[in-house]
């Protein structure tokens, strides 16, 4: 290089005399630029290699970008704003840069692939949503979950949900993907698809069950919208103002409304404009195929609904949907237009249930015969033969309603929306559990049969409030619960929880009501089984000898360590977590692991108490020749 330096210093003109001489030409420079930079062999081979590596890398990236456009086309009609937020406990979620007021929709992996969304559960268990306009059947084909690493996991078919008419599945998430960083959606595929492309960069990324809007119900002023991750504690509400209901796919399509209450997992938003939205979403429809437009049109009742956080203008990922509100049941001629139809029944009773296949035809039976006209069941996706026990209990004339609620630790949210969709059905509602039966000690305790007017006997028999407000109506009764243990059982009773356990605890613990769904506050807000009244409404509390529950709670140690699979309430920690060891919601003895505890079979046992179950005996039992023993009606 010093030798072309050289040659340069003797080919360049000699330096200008002054100042203002005129610089060097153009010709002149080039030539002593070429003269410099005149290659050597190895400079040469430097060049070469690089041009090809540079070569090289510019293809593969246009080739990955390629596959990218041909294999992750939008789909219009799915879940939108689908990313991962990855969630301190004791704080507001946190939401990564690139994810703040950002509406993505769907992405389909390939063009045969099943259009689908897919949400982590506790216990690293996905629920895979699949479009309703994407047609798969467990009878036809076999699915497999294919995630980013090419490794599978086998699917379960579960139920639809009712709101939204959409299937869903779950499946296990590997050991070899939950260490990766973001963890994609998997792709749903047949089994013997061999070809599917497996998730990578440009898929949206898994969404979490604790940060989303899951469910939606429509009244004639209003829509109550359900969601997790807003309010985290009980008792501690964000304000309304902070939110906003957001109705449509995104923002080209979407209208936004006020948000009027945000209680627990519970909020209230002011009804969209639907010839608006309507015509919104027509018009940008113009722009898409023909194909698309005609599914729209076909399903033009229903629009996605989320909720956005004003400050941030962050939208939560929605599986979602807002219905039109029922239109108003006709009048009659005797009818004014304050008036509404009366429900169809005067006693209901609701609960969420898991796997309580083999104590429900017991609990329904007995209920049933004491008055309560309606069931509602909020099934939590149980696995087990739940829904033909309920075709049986159908066939035998019990009126009895299951809806699939999937969502985790949602009881509270899921008796809101019982207040809701039940209000046409029921006049009063019951709220307890499959291992919980109401009796009177003392009034029924010498009656021959049971009887429809028992339970209604509790209630007030004229509600009305008065103008002047000087009387205050009672919108719900309270009942005291007793407590019982595994009395000395190892294994479920065959003949039922009230003949099986009758050994409790000495004092009560908590109570159960039974609600006016009129008298319920706008808020929705219930705890423990008992709902907010409205202003002008009072509770009346049953002494424990008009009424009591008998919660059979601690029973045989292989029912009871079920338990352990999760909580259902939003506010109480599970039972594996190491928190509130000395809470009224613990088991004494029990720590936080699914190991039966010594003597666990002679645990809870302070009075001895055979009043329901001498009672049902008379009612529902059959003498056998079995050493004097009885034949409950309910056992099969």
């Amino acid at each position: 290089m010093s030798h072309h330096i050289k040659e340069l210093q003797v080919l360049s003109p000699s330096p200008p005399s002054s100042s203002s001489s005129r610089p060097p030409s153009f010709l002149s420079l080039s030539l002593c630029l070429r003269e410099a930079m005149r290659p050597t062999l190895p400079a040469l081979l430097f060049f070469a290699f690089a041009s090809l590596y540079l070569f090289a890398s510019f293809s593969l990236h246009l080739s990955r970008t390629t596959q990218l456009i041909q294999h992750f086309p939008i789909a219009s009609d799915d879940i939108n704003i689908n990313y991962a937020i990855f969630h301190n406990d004791n704080h507001h979620p946190q939401l990564p840069a690139t994810h703040r007021a950002l509406h993505v929709s769907s992405i389909i992996i390939n063009h045969s692939a099943i259009s689908t969304v897919s949400i982590l559960f506790p216990d690293w268990e996905l629920l895979v949503v699949v479009s309703p306009h994407t047609p798969i059947s467990a009878a036809n084909d076999t699915y497999v979950c294919l995630f980013q690493n090419n490794d599978t996991s086998p699917v379960r078919f579960s139920k639809t949900l009712p709101f939204s008419n959409r299937t869903t599945l779950t499946c296990p998430m590997p050991k070899s993907v939950k260490h990766l960083r973001p963890i994609y959606q998997p792709v749903l595929e047949r089994s013997e698809e061999k070809d599917a492309r497996a998730p990578g960069p440009g898929s949206p990324e898994l969404i979490r069950w604790n940060f989303l809007v899951y469910e939606s119900i429509s009244t004639e002023n209003d829509v109550v919208v359900f969601v997790k991750g807003l309010n985290h504690r009980q008792g501690v509400n964000r304000p309304p103002s902070e939110f906003r209901c957001v109705f449509g796919d995104s923002d080209k399509n979407s209208l936004k409304t006020a948000v009027t209450s945000s209680t627990q997992e519970v909020f209230r938003c002011q009804h969209p404009n639907l010839m608006e939205l309507e015509d919104t979403i027509y018009y940008n429809e113009q722009q898409q195929q023909q194909q698309q437009q005609e599914r729209r049109r076909q399903d033009v009742t229903k629009f996605k609904i989320s909720l956005e956080i004003v400050d941030g203008h962050v939208v939560l990922p929605s599986v979602a949907y807002y219905t039109r509100p029922r239109p108003r049941t006709r009048l009659t001629t005797t009818q004014t237009t304050s008036s509404k139809p009366d429900p169809d029944h005067d006693v209901c009773a609701c609960t969420m249930v898991y796997n309580v296949a083999k104590f429900l035809r017991e609990w329904v039976i007995y209920h049933s015969k004491i008055g309560v006209d309606y069931f509602i069941l909020y099934d939590n996706d149980s696995d087990d033969n739940l829904e033909s026990v309920v075709l049986g209990l159908q066939q035998e004339g019990y009126n009895i309603t299951t809806l699939f609620w999937v969502w985790p630790k949602t009881q509270e949210a899921g008796f809101s929306h019982s207040a809701i969709y039940a209000k046409h059905l029921c006049k009063w509602v019951l709220y307890i559990d499959v291992d919980e039966f109401v009796f009177a000690p003392y009034s029924w305790a010498h009656s021959a049969q049971p009887s429809k007017h028992m339970i209604k006997s509790w209630l007030p028999e004229h509600n009305n409030r008065e103008n002047n407000n000087k009387y205050v109506a009672v919108g719900q009764v309270t009942i005291k619960c007793n407590d019982f243990g595994p009395s000395n059982r190892k294994t479920h009773p065959a003949e039922g929880v009230t003949q099986g356990y009758t050994c409790r605890r000495r004092f009560e613990q908590r109570h159960k009501s039974m609600v006016l769904l009129d008298a319920v506050d706008y808020s929705l807000l219930n705890v423990i089984h008992h709902f907010e009244m409205k202003k002008g409404y009072r509770s009346r509390k049953l002494s424990m000898e008009e009424g009591v529950v008998n919660h059979y709670k601690y029973q045989a140690w292989p029912e009871f360590r079920t338990k352990f699979r999760r909580r259902v309430s939003a506010y109480v920690v599970d039972w594996t977590q190491a928190l509130n060891p000395k809470s009224k919601d613990r088991t004494p003895g029990l720590g936080f692991e699914p190991v039966e505890p010594k003597g666990w079979a002679d645990m809870f046992c302070e009075v001895r108490d055979e009043r329901l179950k001498m009672l049902t005996q008379r009612w529902f039992g059959s003498p056998t020749s079995n050493n004097g023993g009885c034949r409950m009606l309910w056992q099969s």
